[in-house]
């Protein structure tokens, strides 16, 4: 399991590993990141305003006022000496093009999703699969959506039998991290593939 611990100036561990967290404006990116963080998040939340109306839909998450406008950053270090750097990209589809930048030198994704606005998770699998960047879609369970089976979310998105799916409250630290313990483990079993870059 994770191992908490202060932020370490001393440089980057031998073992240190890239991870993309991606996924539609408002799946919970921030919050998945801050939750399983062991520094203090670097975020690039922005209040909304009217200038982003005509091009960032609010559908579903009327609710919301900030977006991430660049990336979030955090990292984590589990007991094994693995320590993880996690960058969150942006949610909207007019930053897509910042996604490659992102994920260039990661091993995978982690690929939030909100069932209650399936549609907006369906450009970051066609990102990742174009890519062939391993990655794992994690159902968010927000308190108010309704659950469905894997081999449901599975068909809805046209995933690959060996694409793992697995539920998570990204607010909570230990479903995060088993997460990313589920991406790490099926980017150990997928070939490498050195086609990704800026």
């Amino acid at each position: 399991m994770p191992n908490r611990r202060s932020s370490d100036p001393a440089g980057v561990s031998a073992a240190a590993r890239k991870i993309v967290v991606a996924g539609g404006f408002g799946v919970g990116k921030t919050t998945f990141i801050g939750a399983v963080s062991e520094i203090t998040p670097l975020t690039t939340e922005e209040r909304m305003t009217e200038a982003s109306v005509p091009t960032d839909s609010l559908e579903g998450v009327e609710s919301k006022n900030t977006t991430t406008v660049a990336l979030d950053f955090g990292r984590i270090t589990f007991d094994s000496g693995l320590e993880l750097f996690l960058f969150g990209t942006p949610g909207q589809p007019r930053f897509l093009p910042i996604w490659d930048r992102l994920s260039y030198g990661a091993i995978g994704a982690v690929i939030l999703v909100d069932t209650r606005r399936l549609g907006t998770s369906f450009a970051a699998v066609d990102h990742f699969e174009k890519r062939r960047l391993p990655f794992v879609v994690a159902i968010n369970e927000f308190d108010d959506a309704e659950r469905y089976s894997e081999s449901e979310i599975r068909h809805a998105l046209s995933l690959d039998a060996d694409v793992p799916v697995i539920s998570c409250d990204a607010r909570r630290d230990y479903s995060a991290g088993w997460v990313l313990i589920t991406l790490v483990e099926h980017a150990l079993t997928t070939p490498l593939v050195l086609d990704v870059h800026p």
